[in-house]
């Protein structure tokens, strides 16, 4: 019964560790389309924004955690 919290908790971290990664591909991946981009559109400079707000916010939680990425 006291591991099934400690597993879901191991779960729960992995998602945000994953999330975190995915974000910042995304992000870098953006970034590096509005940096070739001959005008880059709002949309795509707000999309970026959003993004980056997310992957910081996610960033900072995982610390507050004390979670580390073991790769």
């Amino acid at each position: 019964m006291f591991g099934k919290k400690k597993l879901k908790k191991k779960q729960l971290d992995q998602q945000l560790l994953e999330k975190v990664r995915q974000l910042k591909d995304d992000s870098q991946h953006l970034q590096e389309m509005l940096r070739h981009s001959v005008d880059p559109s709002e949309k795509g400079k707000y999309d970026l924004a959003v993004k980056k707000a997310k992957y910081y916010y996610l960033l900072k939680e995982a610390r507050y955690r004390h979670i580390k990425s073991s790769s």
